[in-house]
């Protein structure tokens, strides 16, 4: 297989990794069938056989079928996986198990899907997939899928599948922890706080073949216990490319109450919905429901998540706006200015891009109430990850409300989240008429 991988001026396209722990009697039957299902697709690919140390003849058989040997030296199915990616370079990269439970022909649906999302799950749980496991394992499988799906708020159905195609530049950089099978899981959650699509296809899984699993039912559920923890803390963090969505349905009241009110005062404020300009618009529902606005964001994942869902997203930051000078006759900047350093440009070129008679809508903390305070100190205890101690800059409505008088504009109304989150709305001068 690996004769047809490519030269340095043609590498292949896809490698396909399969760790294996004395799996020889699989993989003498898995091998063959992969081969003429590559060859099937013209496809210049590599198999990569990541060994876990076995002893009963896996590499040989391995090697005899043209498939790479790479010897695994971190732990754990995590560390093969890792090993796998490390050994390619090739722009997709196929994961499946030696044991037979992964049909080969269904490399041919993932090949025809690839540019529908940069990960696909070759999936038991959604409609038209199907499982052969017996009922404790179909119990425990159920029990790990449902319970990651609904703590972590994720739209998934079958997150411990091992079959998945990955873009290549989808792994790059992605700081995994987890050294046995809850890397499966780890790694889904990561590409999703990255602002990646992923997609499942329905998938008939199979009965293995030769041989005995190497999971081991303690162990395994420690670490998935440790993994959702830390997951749970990810997605609770800014670090999630879907954070602002998700704060608006949140289960916790008082996230769901704050992202309500925020998006009716600000929805209120705004005088018609055409040439608006969100700065900073993140992941919000502001953004969402406002299809014709411009959004924009310095942060790569969050516009990502957008991309499928809003159709004018641009990459900058608040103190050098790339639009020309009076641009937008609506500007929001919400919850934005506390988290970059109090310099002028932010307010001039708010300035420079509103048009004459045109409104903006600034939102931030009142750092003047103690009310922030205290529950800023609570934010930080119950989610750590959260926007608490990314605020740098405190404003207070005085400070607010100089600025803006400086600036020129005409302050027309302020009103409150929760007693301590001030949002102005604020006339920028209509030209004087000669």
């Amino acid at each position: 297989m690996n004769r047809s991988a490519g030269s340095p001026g043609n590498p292949p396209k896809m490698a396909v990794v399969i760790p294996a722990l004395n799996e020889r009697e699989n993989l003498e039957l898995l091998l063959p069938a992969l081969k003429e299902v590559l060859t099937g697709l013209d496809l210049r690919a590599e198999v990569v056989v990541v060994d876990g140390g076995s002893h009963d003849g896996t590499r040989d058989a391995a090697e005899r079928r043209e498939a790479r040997v790479v010897l695994q030296q971190e732990r754990g199915y995590g560390g093969a996986l890792r090993a796998g990616f490390a050994a390619t370079t090739a722009p997709y990269i196929v994961t499946m198990d030696a044991d037979l439970s992964h049909r080969p022909v269904f490399l041919e649906e993932f090949w025809k899907r690839r540019k529908e999302a940069e990960v696909l799950i070759a999936s038991r749980y959604v409609a038209g997939g199907k499982a052969d496991m017996g009922r404790f394992r179909r119990l425990l499988s159920h029990i790990l899928n449902r319970t990651y799906r609904r703590a972590l708020s994720l739209p998934l159905r079958d997150l411990s599948s091992g079959f998945r195609m990955y873009r290549r530049d989808v792994l790059a950089g992605l700081q995994l922890q987890a050294r046995d099978f809850d890397v499966l899981e780890e790694i889904l959650i990561r590409v999703h706080a990255e602002g990646w699509r992923i997609q499942e296809v329905p998938f008939h899984y199979m009965a293995r073949g030769a041989g005995r699993s190497h999971a081991r039912l303690a162990k395994f559920g420690w670490a998935l216990l440790k993994t959702l923890a830390r997951m749970w803390r990810l997605r609770n963090s800014v670090a999630a490319a879907d954070y602002d969505s998700r704060a608006f349905d949140s289960p916790i009241w008082p996230q769901r109450y704050w992202q309500r009110t925020r998006h009716r005062i600000i929805l209120g404020y705004l005088e018609g919905r055409e040439g608006i300009l969100d700065i900073g618009c993140g992941s919000s529902r502001i953004i969402l429901d406002l299809p014709d606005a411009v959004g924009m964001d310095i942060l790569e994942n969050k516009l990502r998540w957008l991309r499928p869902r809003h159709r004018q997203l641009v990459r900058g930051t608040c103190q050098q706006l790339p639009f020309r000078d009076e641009s937008f006759p609506s500007v929001i900047n919400s919850e934005v200015i506390e988290h970059v350093p109090d310099k002028p440009d932010i307010w001039t070129e708010m300035w420079r891009v509103l048009r004459p008679g045109g409104i903006l809508i600034l939102g931030t903390p009142d750092y003047g109430r103690w009310l922030w305070w205290v529950l800023e100190w609570i934010y930080g205890k119950v989610l750590p990850g959260a926007y608490a101690r990314e605020h740098i800059t405190h404003y207070t409505r005085e400070g607010v409300t100089r600025r803006l008088q400086a600036a020129g504009y005409e302050i027309l109304d302020c009103r409150y989240v929760g007693f301590c989150e001030m949002i102005f709305k604020a006339r920028k001068p209509a030209a004087a008429t000669p």
